[in-house]
């Protein structure tokens, strides 16, 4: 990273991604291939802000400002990344292999591996360890885009080894350029090497989320709802607990099977529903009409199944619609929320102008962080990515491309790419 200064950026194909009249609500329907694009676009930053941003000629800039022509290529908002698992220790190359040789993620799951195995290690692993494990991801993530990270817990199961969890991802998040959002995923799976699992569950509502609640204010509750992992009462009853103690909720569902949980979240009042790989017509159209954020995981369907919610149909029933990576170490083995975008486009029949919506602001309002980033407006953080294409639908139609040519974190320039600052 590099001081920070004031810096105007001229001659960018500029994607606001601000919308008159729409508000702070996530983007649906037609709206969300609106980018709020100026052809020939400025903007000025400055001490981590947002200052000024127009079309045209930009104003005279103070000699001190640092120029940088972007020669017509995109700038738009840096990616938001509602939706990892990026804290972690230990590797699940073994059940990769299982699965090539057929083996289901919900039979491995069930046999004690899968999100198991990434538990055990967490459980063995230092804090200290987890700090240094999740900064390195979190920099791959920053040189690929992402400039807000969501980052679950969940590896832990028990009490004392979630809150170690929320510790480290508050650690690494304060160190980092970007801004890392903690959320408290006690309920990411049953515990099989519990004596008693029942009662695993009971200590996680019990103790864990007070203790997540009481650390950190306001946390999101997240849960796995899925046969083999946390049934739909059992979700009910954690919800209804955090939502008490003024935690708002999320859940995983319908990755595999459609258990019911979709309608109960949405009764809930949750922030999102993640997955949808199973959700019914008739459940994707209750989600439509509903306040609640469907999130797009494209990357799982990718790596285990070649399974793919519905995006399309979502949007077209007017839902709200959000991307994100998943990244963890087992089915979504990626931090590149650019190519998440790019699966979203071929596989959720997504547009690539739709998908960018989806990554950037949408995705910020599953965060409820649509006032500080997700657009490019005054006064918001200075957030933003220059590509090297001088048209973004390049993001949805390039696979595993090299990157951003620039990322902007808080207003410095993260990493060596293009355009580097002298």
């Amino acid at each position: 990273m590099t001081e920070s200064a004031s810096i105007l950026v001229t001659n960018a194909r500029l994607l606001t991604l601000s919308l008159a009249g729409a508000g702070d609500a996530p983007r649906r329907g037609s709206d969300l291939a609106k980018l709020g694009v100026f052809e020939r676009g400025w903007i000025l930053v400055r001490e981590g802000r947002i200052v000024e941003l127009g079309e045209g000629t930009p104003p005279a800039s103070d000699p001190k400002t640092r120029v940088i022509d972007a020669a017509g290529r995109v700038v738009m908002p840096a990616m938001v990344d509602c939706h990892t698992h990026a804290c972690f220790l230990g590797n699940r190359h073994d059940e990769f292999e299982a699965r090539l040789g057929g083996a289901g993620y919900l039979e491995i799951l069930a046999a004690g591996g899968g999100i198991m195995s990434t538990v055990r290690s967490v459980r063995e692993a230092s804090e200290t360890d987890l700090v240094h494990a999740l900064r390195r991801r979190l920099e791959q993530t920053a040189r690929l885009g992402t400039g807000t990270i969501e980052v679950k817990s969940g590896y832990g199961l028990d009490p004392k080894t979630e809150l170690k969890m929320l510790r480290a991802i508050q650690t690494a998040g304060a160190e980092s350029p970007q801004i890392v959002v903690p959320t408290f995923l006690g309920a990411h799976a049953l515990d099989s090497d519990a004596k008693d699992p029942g009662q695993a569950i009971e200590r996680i509502i019990d103790e864990a989320l007070p203790a997540a609640a009481a650390a950190v204010p306001g946390i999101v509750c997240d849960a796995y709802c899925e046969e083999a992992a946390w049934s739909v009462s059992d979700c009910q009853r954690l919800f209804e607990a955090a939502i008490q103690l003024g935690c708002p909720v999320r859940v995983h569902t319908d990755q595999f099977n459609s258990l019911g949980m979709t309608r109960l979240a949405i009764e809930l009042g949750a922030r999102s529903v993640d997955h949808l790989e199973a959700t019914t017509p008739e459940d994707l159209a209750s989600l439509a009409a509903s306040d609640t954020i469907g999130v797009l995981l494209p990357s799982s369907g990718f790596s285990l199944d070649d399974r793919y919610a519905a995006g399309r149909e979502l949007i077209d029933l007017g839902g709200a619609v959000a991307v994100a990576s998943n990244f963890n170490p087992g089915s979504a083995p990626s931090p590149s929320l650019a190519f998440a975008i790019a699966l979203a486009c071929r596989k959720c029949r997504l547009k690539p102008a739709e998908a960018i919506t989806a990554a950037t602001f949408n995705a910020a309002c599953v965060l409820g962080l649509q006032h500080e980033v997700g657009s490019l407006e005054v006064g918001k953080r200075a957030d933003l990515l220059l590509l090297d294409t001088e048209d973004e639908r390049t993001l949805g139609v390039e696979i595993a491309g090299p990157g951003p040519a620039g990322v902007m974190l808080g207003g410095r320039w993260f990493d060596s790419g293009w355009p580097h600052p002298s």
